[in-house]
């Protein structure tokens, strides 16, 4: 997952402290730093995991999959990928580290089949309780380079604020940057967090409800709009019937919607800082700010 938005950030930082950075993907990549070692290697190949994992002290798994019609269309990247990573952590010797980034959404599985592949695969390192594992479960992350979040904090900061069928939710949030030192946190000394599940955040008591998102975002005498359940659950259901008939993977389905309508998305407790030293720097005032500052 070096490739993505978390895993660019975080390459960055380790190149910048130091780190020897080794990256699989599925292709050679041009615009990745030079410094980073490549290889091209598929999540279902054990073998050729077994040679790119040869020598690496510490594994982070940040690939995944986000968006998709079916239970199935997840399972590769979310649930398979970390079979096989196990596999062949467990051919090395000694074998490296690993750290599971998984997702808020896997405290809850029974909501949809991203949450449940996500449970899933965090289930699989059950099955290898020899190794040095880890599970981080981050919230929504933004920050700069993310394309999930941005347009919605775009409006914001016009002053229109559309809140997705439930205005008393509070939210848990993460800066890209912030979850990137998380992750360099755990990699100075793996073994505190050996075995561990850490649901981590920006600090934020209780998270934050949406006229708090707002007033972070910077808007302008906000309009909070109310999208009603009803609405948001008949928009889920025909953009997956017509990715069903289109065969594109779709973020909104009915499992998305579910998730969207659930009362908190916070979980963090302070454990993971507490034994790492890990702290987050940025509120979401001070990350959006950063965030449209970068842009």
């Amino acid at each position: 997952g070096l490739t993505g938005f978390i895993g660019r950030r975080l390459a960055a930082k380790l190149i910048a402290l130091g780190f020897g950075v080794r990256a699989i993907v599925r292709s050679g990549r041009r615009d990745l730093d030079s410094r980073i070692q490549q290889w091209q290697v598929g999540l279902d190949d054990v073998p050729g995991l077994t040679e790119a994992l040869r020598g690496a002290e510490a594994v982070m798994h940040l690939a995944g999959a986000v968006r998709g019609r079916r239970y199935e269309d997840f399972r590769s990247a979310n649930v398979d990928a970390v079979a096989s990573l196990c596999q062949a952590i467990h051919q090395q010797s000694p074998p490296p580290s690993l750290l599971l980034v998984s997702s808020l959404a896997a405290m809850r599985p029974e909501l949809s089949p991203y949450a449940a592949s996500k449970r899933a695969g965090e289930e699989v390192l059950n099955a290898w309780p020899h190794l040095d594992c880890a599970v981080l479960r981050p919230p929504a992350v933004y920050g700069p380079g993310d394309r999930e979040l941005r347009p919605l904090f775009r409006w914001m900061r016009r002053g229109l604020v559309l809140i997705p069928g439930n205005p008393g939710q509070r939210l848990a949030l993460l800066h890209v940057d912030d979850l990137a030192d998380a992750l360099i946190a755990w990699l100075r000394d793996p073994s505190r967090c050996r075995g561990g599940n850490f649901a981590i955040d920006d600090g934020a008591p209780g998270g934050y409800d949406w006229p708090a998102i707002a007033r972070a975002a910077s808007a302008r005498k906000p309009r909070l709009l109310v999208a009603p359940s009803a609405l948001l659950k008949a928009v889920a259901a025909v953009n997956l019937a017509l990715a069903h008939l289109f065969r594109y993977a779709p973020m909104l389905t009915p499992g998305k919607a579910r998730e969207l309508l659930q009362d908190a998305w916070v979980d963090g407790d302070g454990a993971f800082g507490a034994l790492t030293g890990w702290r987050p720097k940025y509120d979401l005032a001070q990350g959006l700010e950063q965030t449209f500052g970068a842009a």
